[in-house]
């Protein structure tokens, strides 16, 4: 892509996966160019490069939109995320290459934050970079195929907002997973650290499923990116 269709890219995907962009919104290519004060090309370079990254839909004569998730689309992406990261994380903890002492620290600094109170919009989003970064080192640790894999369902928007939507007593369920994995990691157990890493993504979305269904209008708030804890 060119260097401007890069910068588009990138702006518009923030705005996606930090739900300024809503599931359903329209991305019109005039509107962007002139926010840009770019020409279409870029634009539609950068809007391609969405569809590929699986966040918008381009259609002939209709063009892009936010992808909208559905309760069946949520569960595959459950389903998915528990067998490739339980898998990454046995891999991981069998291979002994993960760095312990870095994930020990974003174990407690996610603590210390949500210590402080992690309702506050902006102490949930650094909640969120802390975990998204631990989630990657065990991605990284299992292997040079996996990172890649992974990249597509963990970076979507109903993952990177699930920490939004979660009560004190999930995201302490969340913190106490996390230092559970890296106890399995250290003990170079594969099997309890794939065990921890399923149960860990299947309770989130076990919270997601309770949070649709007390939703009173499916596909509203939660089709925002509202969700259980995709990421964590």
């Amino acid at each position: 892509m060119s260097q401007s269709a890069v910068r588009v890219h990138e702006e518009l995907r923030a705005d996606i996966l930090g739900g300024r962009c809503e599931p359903g919104s329209r991305l019109r290519e005039e509107e962007i160019a002139e926010r840009f004060g770019l020409s279409r090309t870029p634009v539609r370079e950068a809007l391609r490069r969405l569809e590929a990254d699986g966040l918008v839909t381009v259609t002939p004569h209709r063009g892009a939109e936010v992808v909208r998730w559905r309760d069946d689309d949520i569960a595959e992406l459950v389903e998915l995320r528990a067998l490739l990261e339980g898998h990454a994380a046995r891999r991981a903890a069998i291979g002994g290459g993960v760095d312990l002492v870095a994930l020990t620290d974003l174990c407690t600094r996610m603590e210390a934050q949500a210590a402080k109170g992690a309702d506050a919009a902006d102490g949930v989003d650094e909640i969120t970079r802390l975990n998204m970064e631990l989630h990657r080192a065990v991605h990284r640790a299992a292997g040079k195929l996996l990172p890649d894999l992974l990249v597509r369902l963990i970076d979507v928007p109903v993952v990177r907002r699930t920490f939004h939507t979660y009560s004190e007593a999930e995201l302490r369920r969340s913190n106490a997973a996390h230092r559970e994995l890296v106890e399995a990691l250290a003990a170079g157990d594969g099997d309890w650290a794939a065990a921890v890493m399923q149960a860990h993504i299947r309770a989130a979305g076990a919270t997601l499923r309770s949070l649709r269904d007390a939703d009173p209008a499916p596909g509203t708030h939660l089709d925002a990116g509202q969700t259980g804890d995709g990421g964590r």
